[in-house]
């Protein structure tokens, strides 16, 4: 006798409705969100237009000053500085003079952010690439779509520009008198006149701050991005290091005279569309007995799903920069910013390392990995 199972019709579960307390909060952060967005274009319009620096160099200005010292227009300073107040960024002395006499300053704590080229703590050029990275929405949303990548190269000089100059990526200011420093073998031969490789250097800042720290030391600073070198050899030229820094446009798998005592890369691997490539190229830069380091994004070793402030900003860059970016090029791994520690020591191990340490170097964002044959 066969028996046939009865299955019991099932009703999908009502989805519970949520509380008006929930909601609220839930609003209130997407709210932020969008005041914070319009924010970014303004610090971008105050960063173009110098203004910041112009506050940063007087104790108060008001508009007519303000414009006049910039060669920009009053009435969208003026509405600029009240912007401006309003957020938090700047102060006005007495807000209830006439609109045109109204003296702002920009407190030294915010100029240090805004203004300070030199500062650690300058951050005004990311919010020149995040605007730039915006205004190539319609080419990423179509990218989305298609599957196709949309590169570095084609957001141009403001994402390019933003990226090196602000300070947290600047190859990182303590790069070559604390991090490198710290590192005895490595100080060593660069003390007594190593040859270091920069690879994927971008405007070459973390080439001029390791011969600015190790006077004896000649750098090679590789990029593909033409653009990015041609600024990277004035900016040696600038700082008088053209006989010690040199720049080369292209890939550094074409390197020749390999044997260098040190080959970095800082915050580069998880945008290249074969990183395994690239840091076989590393091993063989470094030969018998060079230091190959890497440094990468700070990021967890798992995915959680947990709210995390430097998870938000790295998918942030990987979603409108980094993983576009790796997927301009045929045959990507399309690793995008968040390149967790496991990854990367899967790419370094198909590269030919045999192991990978994690360097005891403390950084908020970045993580130091030095890797061994």
């Amino acid at each position: 006798m066969t028996t046939t199972a009865v299955i019991e019709p099932t009703t999908p579960e009502t989805p519970a409705t949520p509380d008006d307390d929930t909601v609220a909060a839930f609003a209130d952060r997407a709210f932020g969100d969008f005041l914070g967005a319009m924010n970014t274009y303004a610090m971008t319009i105050g960063t173009r237009l110098g203004w910041y620096d112009a506050l940063a160099d007087a104790d108060t200005l008001n508009s007519t000053e303000l414009a006049t010292a910039t060669d920009t227009d009053e009435r969208y300073a003026r509405e600029w500085l009240e912007q401006q107040t309003v957020v938090g960024s700047l102060e006005v002395i007495d807000p209830t003079v006439d609109a045109t006499a109204r003296r702002y300053r920009l407190p030294a704590a915010h100029a240090e952010v805004l203004a300070n080229t030199e500062s650690l703590a300058f951050m005004a050029p990311f919010a020149s690439a995040v605007s730039t990275f915006g205004s190539h929405l319609d080419q990423l949303i179509e990218a989305y779509r298609t599957g196709d990548g949309f590169g570095w190269h084609d957001h141009g000089d403001g994402a390019r520009c933003g990226q090196a100059v602000a300070g947290p990526s600047r190859g990182c200011l303590p790069l070559g008198p604390e991090y490198l420093a710290s590192i005895p073998d490595v100080a060593e031969a660069l003390h007594n006149g190593g040859r270091v490789a920069d690879v994927g250097c971008g405007l070459g800042w973390s080439s001029i701050g390791i011969a600015t720290a190790f006077p004896n030391t000649t750098v090679d600073g590789y990029d593909i991005d033409v653009p990015s070198i041609d600024m990277a050899r004035q900016e040696a030229v600038n700082h008088g290091l053209d006989d010690r820094v040199r720049y080369f446009a292209g890939d550094a798998a074409d390197a020749t005279g390999g044997d260098y005592d040190l080959v970095l890369a800082l915050e580069c691997i998880h945008d290249m569309p074969d990183p395994v490539s690239v840091l076989a190229t590393m091993r063989d830069m470094a030969g018998a007995d060079g230091a190959v380091i890497v440094m990468d994004e700070k990021v967890g070793e798992v995915f959680t799903g947990e709210p995390d402030p430097i998870e938000q900003l790295m998918y942030g860059f990987s979603l409108i920069c980094c993983l576009p970016d790796g997927r301009s090029a045929p045959q990507s791994v399309a690793t995008g910013t968040v390149m967790r520690q496991p990854t990367f020591e899967g790419y370094a191990r198909d590269a030919g390392f045999a192991s990978v340490e994690v360097l005891p170097i403390e950084h908020d964002m970045f993580r130091f990995y030095r890797l061994h044959r």
